[in-house]
């Protein structure tokens, strides 16, 4: 065998590759830029804002030489561009500087609220997709009658009225005058002293603990600020799926099928809807990385101790490295997020991999 066709199946695999790599370069390339873009805005809202980071430190009324000398530590003297390069490094090893308002690392009570946010933004996520896909197939199976027409106003509401008036109606209805839920907060101070926080998920953490009382508590605080969010993802759910099945049912595939005398659930669910799934994919994930960034106002609302109601506390104490790391980290989420479901849609859909 010649060298030329000992190097040819090398030389194969280097082609196969080739386009691989570029891939992954890109994809890096993406995320690092996006990234970097996520942190400059950030900087730029801590120097614009008319709050003095050294002065919410030290207070008012402390002499100039304490004030300089806080500053310097700071870095707060040097020239923007030093700033933003320190400021970079700091955030890419978890630097989110102290807290004002709880005199601990920002990083540090990030890691404490985070768990509360995302347990309340996956469970409106299931209420959402469990509600909103259903009705958005049912929008366009029935498309132009009574009920696409009144899927279609649920989602307008979901999107027109304001949030915190939904929550405030909300604890006014279901907790003030029915009793059926509990009222603000994540669990009653019965139990809070008693039960013991395993992943930070009060729900898992009760199931663990196999602690059925605080289980039965922990339920009825999520259900109601929960429900709302879900409302919202069903909102943008059902729409989407309304419109990729009306693209679904108008394909040729589906009047084979017809054709071929197969039943209309079938043709409906095991067709239609098998395809518009892929898009849901990501039309899910998008709706849970709203939710995320999008649950300040409901966590105010409802006074759960979440990652939006530590933003709004630190912004009301101006407390900007406190508001600066929970905009990141929303931020790097939304981001991963969104990455994410891009790759699921690649793998799902072999039609975009080229």
């Amino acid at each position: 065998m010649s060298s030329t066709e000992t190097q040819m199946p090398a030389r194969r695999a280097s082609r196969r590759a080739l386009p691989i790599l570029k891939s992954v370069a890109g994809f890096v390339a993406i995320v690092a830029t996006t990234y970097l873009g996520l942190l400059a805005v950030t900087f730029f809202i801590g120097r614009v804002v008319p709050i003095d980071p050294v002065l919410a430190i030290v207070g008012d009324r402390a002499p100039a030489h304490v004030v300089e000398r806080v500053r310097q530590e700071m870095g707060l003297n040097l020239p923007y561009y030093q700033q933003f390069v320190l400021y970079v490094k700091g955030v890419l090893q978890g630097d989110f500087g102290t807290s004002v308002l709880t005199t601990n690392p920002v990083m540090t009570d990030i890691r404490r609220v985070f768990p509360a946010t995302m347990e309340l933004a996956t469970a409106g996520t299931i209420i959402g997709a469990a509600f909103g896909i259903p009705l958005g197939v049912l929008a366009a199976v029935k498309r132009g009658s009574i009920a696409d027409q009144i899927v279609r106003i649920l989602g307008l509401i979901g999107y027109s009225v304001p949030i915190f008036w939904l929550g405030l109606l909300a604890l006014l209805v279901f907790y003030a005058r029915l009793g059926w839920t509990s009222g603000p907060g994540r669990i009653d101070v019965v139990y809070e002293y008693s039960f013991t926080p395993v992943t930070g998920f009060y729900l898992i953490d009760a199931v663990i603990n196999r602690d059925w009382a605080a289980f039965r508590d922990i339920f009825s605080h999520i259900i109601l600020p929960a429900s709302l969010l879900g409302y919202f993802s069903l909102a943008y759910i059902s729409r989407m799926t309304r419109s990729f099945m009306l693209n679904e049912l108008s394909q040729e595939y589906i009047v084979a099928a017809r054709a071929k005398g197969l039943s209309e659930t079938r043709i409906i669910w095991g067709h239609a809807l098998r395809n518009a799934a892929v898009p849901l994919v990501t039309v899910i994930a998008l709706s849970y990385a709203g939710l995320l960034e999008g649950s300040v106002l409901t966590e105010t609302v409802f006074a759960w101790p979440g990652l939006g109601l530590y933003i709004t506390n630190s912004l009301q104490n101006a407390d900007m490295n406190a508001v600066l790391g929970g905009t990141i980290i929303i931020g790097s989420v939304f981001i991963a997020i969104n990455l994410f479901s891009d790759v699921l849609y690649r793998m799902l859909d072999p039609r975009t991999r080229n």
